[in-house]
């Protein structure tokens, strides 16, 4: 009688124990956000965006669209160039990272990526590979 469950066993685990199949793909969910933000991404608001507009003057952003973990912020910002002359502009960011546009008296507007390194203070790169220190305003 035991090896009778011995067999049992021994078959339950041969045919229990078999190769797992792949995970079903993710679903792509369709969506407004982008996954990068761009400098053009600050000059106007998508009406999916402006259903979740949201403007909190206790905070320092200029407005807030998206939705909790998924938000986009637009802050004023300045700063100094590499050279030490003094910057300011408007960005946009989405988690760490982000775009904007900044003017200097002597360039014009120059197109930034920025990531954030601490509370309120940015760095920036422009395509020429000039590096620039921001703050929130």
């Amino acid at each position: 009688m035991p090896k009778n469950y011995l067999t049992l066993l021994s078959l339950f685990f041969l045919f229990s124990c078999k190769k797992a199949d792949a995970p079903p793909p993710l679903l792509q969910i369709n969506s407004f956000y982008k996954t990068t933000v761009t400098a053009d991404d600050r000059k106007t608001i998508s009406p999916e965006e402006a259903k979740t507009y949201h403007v909190n003057t206790t905070y320092k952003y200029e407005y807030r669209t998206g939705n909790p973990g998924n938000y986009k912020y637009n802050y004023d910002v300045k700063g100094i160039n590499n050279l030490g002359d003094s910057v300011f502009g408007n960005i946009i960011t989405k988690g760490k990272y982000g775009a904007g546009m900044l003017e200097n008296d002597s360039v014009g507007e120059i197109d930034i990526d920025t990531e954030w390194v601490s509370f309120g203070i940015l760095k920036a790169l422009d395509k020429n590979g000039n590096e620039y220190s921001l703050i929130v305003k």
